[in-house]
């Protein structure tokens, strides 16, 4: 298993946000977490990489506990995250932006073969990367935070709702860039509200409620399960 959360309580300060949340990814999966806006699924993301530290529970990411473990040392292992609603350096330049991401030592060594893989996947940053971030589009800042994440070489990626607040023909294409990351070996962790496309691209999911998981199987499974089609797919 590349990825083993198991029974993680999560709080800020003294208000719990997760209750034993238990989740695994095997390597080469796309594995999606859905639930409404504030059930905990950015704050399991956070807790996996290491901005938050579960209370109690185990995190471990090929056989080693990573739980205590500070983020950029998670980093350093092969887990990156791209988090909700971009984050980017918006006065910084794309190149820039993307020199940021390969800032780990065995990243860095990798770098130019980096760069031509970001390039080949997202040509627009090649033309646009003297441009300072802000200047972007919603979805031109979407790929260049997708892209950043990756010049860090990661095995596990996780994504914190990809398609947020992009225009439906960019989302389509966001989620082909899922699709074509997974069928270059890369193993991928989705937080995604679009319920619907997260399970049609992924192979198993989990359902998040109020910080406890409810409900986990097989993507298709979850498809056509009644309180999923009630709940996140408008059915």
């Amino acid at each position: 298993m590349m990825l083993e959360v198991d029974k993680i309580n999560t709080f800020y300060g003294e208000v719990q946000a997760l209750w034993d949340v238990s989740l695994s990814v095997k390597k080469g999966e796309v594995v999606c977490l859905i639930g409404s806006n504030g059930a905990g699924k950015t704050t399991t993301l956070k807790t996996i990489i290491g901005l938050l530290h579960p209370r109690s529970g185990t995190i471990e990411f090929f056989g080693k506990r990573i739980e205590r473990w500070p983020p950029h040392k998670i980093v350093e292992a092969g887990m990156a995250l791209v988090p909700e609603g971009r984050r980017l350096f918006p006065y910084m330049t794309v190149y820039e932006n993307l020199v940021v991401g390969a800032y780990t030592k065995r990243a860095y060594e990798k770098f130019e073969d980096s760069l031509e893989f970001v390039y080949n996947l997202f040509p627009v940053l090649k033309k646009f990367r003297n441009r300072m971030a802000r200047t972007l589009s919603g979805g031109e800042r979407q790929m260049l935070a997708i892209a950043r994440a990756l010049m860090s070489r990661p095995q596990l990626l996780l994504m914190d709702e990809p398609s947020l607040g992009l225009a439906p023909k960019i989302v389509a294409q966001v989620f082909k860039v899922i699709e074509d990351l997974r069928n270059e070996g890369i193993t991928i962790l989705l937080v995604e509200q679009n319920a619907r496309k997260a399970l049609e691209l992924a192979d198993r999911g989990y359902v998040i409620e109020t910080g406890h998981i409810v409900l986990s199987g097989k993507a298709e499974e979850l498809l056509a399960n009644d309180m999923v089609k009630k709940a996140y797919l408008g059915m």
